[in-house]
């Protein structure tokens, strides 16, 4: 499957930014250990003073954080303390949510991803999403691959699209000889890894991935998470999870969130710690974070 040359913006405004490398072929075959992560971040978003509003309630407060270009980041913290609430911003899930709005910046390739000029139709192609549950559209297996790219106006080379998407969601040796059949009749660990073809079949940067195993099996959420290990040497992924040891097993980076309370007992979300998970989960800087990842709250 091939990857765009131009910048992810120029595909949503027209206005040239800095050129992102280009990506290496998408493969389902692990071809060689994950690189070692390092202090600097090459970023793809950044975080800066960033809060969310629903109406007058203030979710999340002044979140700074950064994503590294294909890493994968890992958001973890109780319930309720703003973790699918930022994951929603980075594709501006939350524009479709009455009354929300975003304050601060987030930049996508040093881009204002809020900006008036930004389409966040467009937004939403380039950064993928794959949901708690698998909801794979009630059509058959090959059309779910298939329906990104046929929304896009591609009509020539769907075959190979489609092979390739299940390819890289490790699913076409599963698959490949039963693609008229209804998707409904998949495992969920299938439907899951179905869904994650459907969001790559459109060939997008970013992938985020709002708990994508809490539904799933032991045998499911293993096969999902060697997925992602594969699929961060092409796509830069974007996980929220309650599962601490998942974070710590799938993540480059993890990001800590907690609920602080006000003084008029109100609850808002707030980014803890943001760190190498190897720091996270060896040597917080955060006693909260310690707190957390031991088990002594949430």
């Amino acid at each position: 499957m091939s990857h765009m040359t131009q910048s992810p913006l120029q595909q949503l405004t027209g206005r040239p930014i800095i050129q992102a490398e280009e990506a290496t072929p998408m493969t389902s075959e692990v071809t060689a250990p994950r690189r070692e992560i390092g202090s600097e971040i090459n970023s793809v978003f950044e975080l800066s003073d960033v809060s969310v509003f629903y109406g007058s309630y203030q979710a999340v407060r002044q979140v700074d954080m950064s994503v590294g270009r294909k890493e994968i980041t890992a958001l973890i913290g109780p319930s309720g303390c703003g973790k699918s609430t930022i994951l929603r911003c980075f594709n501006r899930m939350n524009d479709l949510v009455p009354g929300a709005r975003v304050t601060g910046k987030i930049t996508y390739h040093n881009e204002d991803l809020y900006a008036d000029y930004v389409d966040p139709i467009e937004v939403r192609r380039r950064i993928g999403m794959v949901f708690q549950k698998p909801n794979p559209f009630p059509k058959s297996i090959y059309d779910n691959v298939a329906y990104g790219p046929r929304v896009n106006g591609t009509k020539k080379g769907l075959d190979d699209i489609v092979e390739q998407a299940l390819g890289g969601a490790a699913l076409w040796d599963e698959v490949k000889d039963k693609l008229a059949e209804s998707a409904l009749a998949l495992s969920g660990g299938q439907q899951q890894r179905l869904c994650i073809a459907r969001t790559i079949a459109v060939e997008p940067e970013v992938i985020l991935m709002d708990e994508p195993c809490s539904a799933l099996d032991p045998i499911a959420t293993a096969k999902i998470e060697d997925l992602m290990h594969d699929l961060a040497r092409d796509f830069t992924i974007v996980i929220v999870t309650h599962n601490m040891q998942q974070a710590a097993r799938v993540s480059d980076r993890t990001g800590f969130f907690t609920a602080d309370v006000d003084a008029e007992g109100v609850r808002h979300g707030r980014l803890v710690e943001f760190d190498k998970t190897t720091k996270i989960f060896s040597n917080p800087s955060d006693k909260r974070t310690e707190d957390y990842i031991t088990g002594r709250f949430g």
